[in-house]
C-alpha cells in the first residue's frame, strides 16, 4: 500500500517537532518521494546523523509502504 505525503510529514514532525518538511511525490505513485527537512535539531550533526533521525521518525516504513525517499536535511540558516 502506498504512503501519503501527509503521513510522511506527520511521522517526521512527531519525532522532530520543529521540522519544516517539504514533500514531493517523484513518480505520482505514492511510493517514490523527495523530502527536504529543516530542523534546529540537526545543527552540529553530520548529514548521516540527520538522515538517521528522519529514518527513525519513519518507523520502519522505508522499504514497505514507502519504497524510496530522496532526502535532503539541514539546520535552518540564521
Amino acid at each position: 500500500m502506498a504512503m501519503d505525503a501527509r503521513e510522511i510529514e506527520k511521522l517526521i514532525k512527531t519525532h522532530i517537532p520543529d521540522a519544516i518538511v517539504t514533500i514531493r511525490d517523484l513518480a505520482g505513485d505514492g511510493d517514490h518521494y523527495a523530502a527536504a527537512v529543516v530542523s534546529e535539531q540537526f545543527r552540529g550533526k553530520s548529514r548521516v546523523q540527520q538522515h538517521q533521525m528522519v529514518y527513525e521518525a519513519l518507523r520502519g516504513s522505508m522499504g514497505g509502504a514507502l519504497h524510496a525517499l530522496a532526502l535532503q536535511t539541514s539546520a535552518p540558516d540564521n
